[in-house]
């Protein structure tokens, strides 16, 4: 027996809310290429179509979950005289994001028309605060981006291992620092 399209399996619903919790969770354990509408229906009792009516696509998808883990980065003390400081803390956060989920950065890395939203805001607010430092705040941006994915995908190595993973988050504090006081010299 088939099930209409675009109806609920099991005749409920299903909310935007529970389609993001339970992508991320899937996405998690099976990574990019086990994050499918269809997977991902199949693990909510609903039909694929369902799930269109509160994201568009694969990259909608991708999109509404990395507005929801990375919003983090963005919640620090804004607009501090120091935007070194800031620049230190939006970054901190951001590394943890990224560590906590690292299989979706490597999921927005394979779909680049993802990288909106919150994402376009952290760039955004890094590269203003940049530029209040440096004459080269793109570059800079590009570098402290870079680092901040390489380490945070390196905390999924050590998952489980706590004393491993605070080793590796105090190393990519010294790291940007280090980072920082290279690009006040320059």
């Amino acid at each position: 027996m088939t099930r209409p399209r675009g109806r609920p399996a099991q005749g409920q619903g299903v909310a935007r809310d529970d389609i993001l919790t339970t992508a991320l969770t899937l996405l998690d354990e099976s990574g990019g290429q086990g994050l499918t509408m269809r997977a991902l229906a199949t693990r909510l009792g609903v039909t694929p179509m369902s799930l269109y009516n509160h994201v568009a696509d694969q990259a909608g998808l991708l999109r509404a979950l990395s507005d929801r883990v990375y919003a983090e980065a963005l919640k620090g003390p804004g607009e501090l005289a120091d935007h070194r400081a800031e620049i230190r803390g939006l970054l901190t956060r951001y590394h943890q994001a990224v560590g906590r989920h690292p299989q979706l950065t490597l999921a927005l890395f394979a779909t680049p028309e993802a990288l909106a939203g919150v994402t376009r805001q952290i760039t955004d607010r890094l590269t203003t605060l940049l530029a209040g430092i440096t004459a080269e705040p793109i570059l800079w941006r590009d570098v402290l981006v870079d680092h901040a994915h390489g380490s945070g995908l390196a905390l999924a190595s050590v998952r489980g291992a706590k004393m491993q993973s605070q080793i590796l988050q105090e190393q990519y504090g010294q790291a940007l620092d280090r980072l920082l006081d290279g690009l006040s010299r320059s």
